[in-house]
């Protein structure tokens, strides 16, 4: 189905309908509570809530690590920090998938984003007590579940099928509005929790959660219509084709599970390298180590001009990649962003401290392969998933980030056990892996993906 065509004809917004502008923003503020909260989630619980005059206050707390344990063997508490945080930050793209029917099935997708924001902004409130810690977590992924892959639907929603060029470069804006909440958030959360407290930084994130939801509201007329007609259609079986389509579709989202799972390493092995072995002196202070996790958001938004410059250019000699091939191109260079970090790391092993440049390199490195794979991934969904089902199956994309988010929980442990220079060369040879597979297949999904009358480009 070609959906919300009156919304197509409105280019207000730098050639785009102004609906993408309150999608984006939205985002954007959404994603400041979540990465300003997710930035400060690692050291607060190894510096403050897993002390001992601290944890037992924790409710659950106890009977959670004893069910990890069970699963890992036991765990010094920074191991178990780690895990909490790879599992926090890979079910919040794990519940995406019943978002997404909840909307396709039930409520659609506005009234679903709604309840998944009210949900996370109760979780910001409850981050306040210790005690409430973990029904916190519980909230904020519950709610992002609902919300996440919901918002970038319609996001897809805005355009045509034919369009792929521009619901392209339209993810990649919206991915721009939310790395820009991903810059703000950490930096601003950071330097409130330093000299105010964890829990001053933390209800910065909640009252910016709000901000988003009033956005959103503000909003709603721009917006795609919910999708009535989609559950109406939902009811007639989907064609072979279709199925076809979901196959392919649920082959590259397991594809995307390892680079996931590498990219999201910076924010776990990243930091614990940064509070260890780098020199973060400037101009006689020094800089938080939380605070470098806006360096993600930071490079995803200057690099965002000159790659869309770049795909223009490229598209005007004919030469521009397809949607697969951007994926392609993606996986290649966040391999080569832990191949880099080898020198660093062997000079870490060494028991020297090294320059703050080298994690910034990681960083930007990390933020290009994103924005060549991650908002091209997000398109390729939104225009070839069956109507009926292009929810859940956005849902099922956000699975792999869910998957490969654990992973690095689970791989951040070996951070204590093997050299650092190791480290690094696992994650590289992880990333090349979904580099070459994505190579494989990238032919035969042109075709399987390429729209009716379409040219079929790479």
């Amino acid at each position: 189905m070609d959906p919300a065509p009156a919304s197509r004809d409105d280019n207000s917004f730098f050639g785009h309908p102004k609906g993408l502008a309150y999608l984006a923003f939205t985002e954007a503020w959404e994603r400041f509570s979540f990465y300003g909260m997710s930035g400060l989630l690692l050291l607060y619980m190894i510096q403050h809530l897993f002390t001992p005059e601290v944890m037992g206050g924790v409710l659950g707390l106890g009977q959670f690590r004893a069910v990890v344990e069970w699963v890992t063997g036991p765990l010094s508490d920074q191991a178990f920090a780690a895990q909490i945080y790879g599992l926090y930050s890979g079910l919040v793209y794990f519940t995406p998938v019943f978002g997404g029917l909840l909307a396709d099935r039930l409520l659609g997708q506005r009234r679903t984003v709604l309840l998944g924001a009210a949900m996370m902004s109760l979780g910001h409130l409850l981050m306040a007590s210790e005690a409430a810690f973990l029904a916190a977590l519980v909230l904020l992924v519950v709610g992002s579940g609902l919300l996440k892959g919901n918002i970038s639907v319609q996001v897809g929603q805005l355009y045509g099928v034919h369009e792929e060029g521009r619901r392209t470069r339209a993810f990649v804006i919206f991915s721009a509005g939310i790395n820009a909440g991903g810059l703000l958030g950490p930096a601003v959360c950071a330097v409130l929790a330093q000299y105010w407290g964890w829990h001053v930084g933390f209800a910065a994130a909640g009252v910016m959660m709000l901000v988003a939801i009033g956005i959103y509201m503000a909003g709603r007329r721009h917006l795609p219509p919910d999708v009535a007609r989609v559950r109406d259609a939902a009811t007639a079986p989907l064609t072979a084709h279709e199925w076809k389509v979901i196959a392919g579709l649920l082959l590259v989202s397991l594809v995307a599970v390892l680079p996931a799972a590498v990219y999201n390493q910076e924010f776990i092995a990243g930091i614990l390298l940064i509070e260890e072995s780098v020199d973060r002196g400037l101009f006689g202070w020094t800089v938080p180590t939380s605070a470098f996790n806006s360096f993600d958001g930071l490079f995803c938004i200057l690099l965002v001009p000159p790659l869309l410059m770049l795909w223009r250019w490229q598209a005007t000699r004919g030469r521009e990649p397809g949607e697969l091939g951007k994926i392609t191109i993606g996986y290649l260079i966040t391999a080569v962003a832990q191949l880099v970090m080898l020198l660093p790391a062997s000079r870490v092993d060494a028991g020297q401290q090294i320059h703050m440049l080298w994690p910034l390199l990681l960083f930007a490195l990390n933020a290009l392969g994103f924005l060549y794979y991650w908002p091209t991934v997000l398109a390729l969904f939104s225009r070839v998933a069956p109507a009926a089902v292009t929810s859940t199956m956005m849902g099922m994309l956000f699975f792999s980030t869910f998957l490969g988010n654990v992973l690095s929980g689970a791989f951040a442990a070996w951070w204590e056990t093997m050299s650092h220079a190791r480290f690094f060369w696992l994650h590289a040879l992880l990333a090349l892996g979904p580099f070459v597979l994505a190579l494989l297949t990238l032919r035969p999904l042109q075709r399987l993906f390429a729209a009716p009358g379409s040219p079929r480009s790479g």
